[in-house]
């Protein structure tokens, strides 16, 4: 099976030497354009096998996701354990709330009640969003036995780990940023433009005007 970082090269998801601005507000030099992944079915296909190998021997009731692109990851990953496994893997996902927390909904918190779950995500860099959908997995009375992310873009000096997340954690790849505040960004001070086609860039330049 190929690397995870070879995909996202071969789909162009893989942006560099750049200035980006990225959901944690942060600033730095590269950018996983994770949405490309998904267009292209075969790999997203591949990416979910990925994670269905390195989970199979465990106890695994459930796969779940924040929505929106962990919708396509728990669904794939869910139908590869399932193969592997025999039997049926459910999927399902969290929405984000106004106040950006990521919840259950339509009923998923009763699928999730007293059951084995798998969280995974496509990026991992603070955590944030994968520490909600733990929280919420804990909220409705399941038991997350793995998180599981595509790519790792924690910094080096505070990785991700099994504590900071809450659960045993792995990832498919490893691809460490340095992350910069606003106002000390170097990027910033070398009048970098920023790169308002993909990340949060765009709003970040609305809310200076």
């Amino acid at each position: 099976m190929r690397d995870i970082l070879t995909i996202l090269k071969e789909t162009k998801a893989l942006l560099t030497d750049d200035h980006f601005v990225y959901t944690s507000g942060k600033h730095g030099s590269v950018y996983i354009n994770k949405d490309i992944i998904y267009t292209h079915t075969e790999r997203a296909s591949e990416v979910g096998l990925m994670f269905a190998k390195r989970t199979q021997d465990l106890d695994i009731d459930v796969v779940a996701a924040p929505a929106l692109g962990g919708i396509v990851l728990s669904q794939w990953t869910a139908f590869h354990l399932s193969k592997l496994k025999g039997h049926e893997i459910q999927s399902v996902y969290t929405e984000k709330t106004v106040d950006r927390d990521q919840i259950f909904t339509r009923g998923y918190d009763e699928i999730v009640k007293g059951r084995k779950v798998l969280v995974i995500e496509d990026l991992v860099t603070t955590g944030g969003s994968v520490k909600k959908v733990v929280g919420s997995v804990t909220s409705a009375r399941g038991s997350v036995v793995s998180i599981g992310v595509m790519v790792d873009r924690s910094p080096l000096d505070n990785p991700a780990s099994d504590d900071s997340l809450g659960a045993p954690f792995f990832a498919l790849g490893r691809l460490p940023v340095e992350l910069y505040d606003a106002d000390t960004c170097p990027l910033c001070k070398k009048n970098i433009m920023i790169n308002s086609s993909v990340g949060h860039g765009g709003k970040f330049l609305a809310s200076k005007k």
